[in-house]
């Protein structure tokens, strides 16, 4: 029962310390902030290309007109 213990406890002392995968977590948090900034930004980027287009169709049609 003793051995048992100790076995379970130094388990436990080794998944509290180890540290592999750790960094790959922190990329793709790292990853997915930086795309969802990219898509947020396009979307409003898209938006006021989209006015300026329209902005300048008016005038065009206007002045052929």
């Amino acid at each position: 029962m003793n051995s048992y213990l100790t076995r379970l406890s130094q388990l436990l002392r080794n998944i509290t310390v180890d540290e592999t995968g750790q960094d790959l977590v922190e990329y793709a948090l790292t990853l997915s902030l930086i795309a969802f900034g990219s898509i947020a930004s396009m979307q409003f980027l898209a938006g006021g290309i989209n006015n300026a287009f329209s902005q300048i169709a008016e005038v065009i049609t206007t002045n052929i007109t």
